[in-house]
């Protein structure tokens, strides 16, 4: 099934052929707590494949998921190899996943080659011939933030008292793409 226009999409960096075998055979994603972006609560994840994937399949995105769930597990309970290690109670975000599914053509980084979260939406992967057209400009942008904010609310994720706004003028928010913080753009505090 592919994404509706509206729906949130992660793009999640995927480090090697193994992990992308771990969501095809296992049905699952994972996601060090301690860098994952603050909404899990998506309605899809596509991946982003580094170098580690060789030649014709490296710096692109092909794959994406339905996000079925999430919960947070520990390192140990993913790997079970991984029992008595030191990085054993390490936490992970775990997206439980539908099948997973080509995009009609994939999408290459173009000059984007390091990427770990960018938030989109559906109509944005489908129709997006490079990574940066993944990005969310001007109002688009206000909107999916506060979609984003919503479904955490919803999701009972964090607690908001107020709603402040949007923090960023868009000149500020294609700067900061331009330089590479486009995954840390959802990953602040606001303060009065």
């Amino acid at each position: 099934m592919l994404p509706n226009p509206n729906d949130l999409v992660l793009v999640a960096f995927l480090p090697s052929p193994r992990d992308l075998e771990i969501a095809r055979v296992l049905g699952w994603y994972r996601i060090p707590l301690v860098s994952a972006p603050r909404v899990v609560a998506l309605d899809y994840v596509a991946f982003y494949q580094p170098a580690s994937f060789g030649d014709g399949h490296k710096w692109c995105i092909e794959y994406f998921a339905q996000v079925k769930g999430h919960e947070l597990v520990t390192r140990e309970e993913l790997f079970k190899e991984d029992q008595g290690t030191p990085n054993a109670g390490v936490e992970y975000f775990k997206l439980s996943l539908g099948p997973l599914q080509a995009l009609p053509q994939p999408i290459p980084a173009g000059k984007w080659k390091r990427l770990t979260f960018v938030y989109t939406t559906g109509e944005r992967l489908l129709s997006a011939q490079t990574v940066d057209d993944l990005s969310v400009h001007d109002e688009e942008r206000e909107v999916l933030f506060h979609a984003l904010r919503e479904r955490a609310k919803e999701r009972q994720e964090y607690v908001v008292d107020d709603d402040p706004g949007f923090p960023f003028t868009p000149e500020v928010l294609a700067l900061l793409t331009e330089r590479g913080y486009g995954s840390a753009l959802f990953d602040f505090t606001i303060e009065d």
